[in-house]
């Protein structure tokens, strides 16, 4: 009798650490994501609103919707994984990095052949994922090279089928988001994931890897090296969206981080002091596109903010990720 009352108490812990997982899968799942994935059909919808009533390229009022839905864009793409994934659905609200062209390359032959793609949306979305989501939809309303390709027509109509793609994307997301959120509230034998441990890893893997993308790809690949700094490879140049997008992304992963640590104060703390620090750095860097990367003195305070979020990745790792029951081994960029 006293061997199984030593058996119990010796597993209480393990059991009491599964369950008080649930509230925080289910916090993550209520209030991070499904309110993103909601939001965003609104500001899709409103875009293509917008594509309708003027789809001239310099209307302030398109740009505006362009703006407002590429931010619910960003504050969600942390979440790659599940319905986010399906189709290619990420890549094909935004096709980045572009290192080959291919965005511009599928623009022109659009413009060239008029095709009647432009004209039904499942015809459209058959068509090269380059040419589709934000980054298409960018060239089309702030690149000089694509205001006369083509007839002014077929421009808009390229236009208004670019943004009725984006939000047929949005709204599948959406939708689909709801029935998958009860395999991350509820993990059983017979969901995607099986255990609530294999539903935090997921919800680590997207704070962990959204912190990377955003230091070595966001900042990274416009730094490029101090004697080859790369400008023009910042994210969303063109627009003036690239210093946005890496706020917008510190803020969003802000939020989760502090949702997976709710029940250890002092790593919550810690995370929250170095996000405020990395965001602090963003803000007081008044440059839009990234442009000052070319500059010595303007590099020094990108590279600053470069290194706050690596340090918010270490945080992460070394505190966070072993307290979430995370190998130390566990790398980000690893596939399931």
């Amino acid at each position: 009798m006293r061997i199984l009352t030593l058996v119990a108490a010796l597993m209480m812990p393990l059991a009491t650490q599964a369950q008080d997982q649930a509230p925080i899968l289910m916090d993550v799942t209520e209030t991070h994501i499904l309110p993103r994935f909601g939001k965003l059909p609104e500001t899709t919808g409103a875009l293509v609103s917008a594509s309708r009533v003027d789809c001239d390229p310099t209307s302030p009022a398109l740009r505006a919707a362009y703006d407002a839905a590429f931010d619910s864009w960003v504050s969600a793409s942390h979440l790659r994984f599940g319905p986010t994934e399906v189709d290619d659905r990420a890549f094909a609200m935004a096709f980045w990095p572009d290192k080959k062209g291919f965005t511009s390359k599928a623009l022109s032959q659009h413009l060239a052949a008029e095709d009647n793609a432009v004209q039904d949306p499942k015809a459209y979305a058959e068509t090269s994922i380059a040419g589709r989501g934000f980054f298409a939809l960018e060239r089309m309303l702030f690149d000089p090279a694509f205001a006369d390709q083509g007839n002014t027509e077929y421009r808009c109509a390229l236009i208004q089928a670019i943004s009725v793609d984006i939000d047929a994307n949005a709204r599948a997301m959406a939708e689909d988001w709801q029935g998958y959120a009860p395999s991350l509230t509820r993990p059983d034998e017979n969901s995607r994931y099986r255990t609530q441990d294999e539903a935090m890893q997921e919800l680590f893997k997207a704070l962990s890897t959204g912190l990377e993308f955003t230091a070595d790809t966001r900042l990274g690949r416009p730094l490029g090296t101090f004697d080859r700094p790369r400008p023009n490879r910042a994210e969303a140049w063109r627009s003036e969206r690239s210093l946005r997008h890496v706020e917008l992304s510190l803020m969003a992963l802000r939020d989760l981080a502090a949702r997976l640590a709710f029940d250890h104060p002092e790593i919550a703390a810690d995370l929250d002091a170095a996000f405020a620090r990395a965001i602090e750095n963003a803000q007081s860097i008044e440059d839009p596109a990234l442009a000052g990367v070319a500059d010595p003195q303007a590099r020094v305070r990108i590279e600053a903010l470069q290194q706050s979020i690596h340090d918010i990745r270490a945080i992460a790792s070394s505190e966070l990720g072993p307290t979430l029951g995370i190998s130390a081994g566990f790398n980000s960029l690893d596939g399931d």
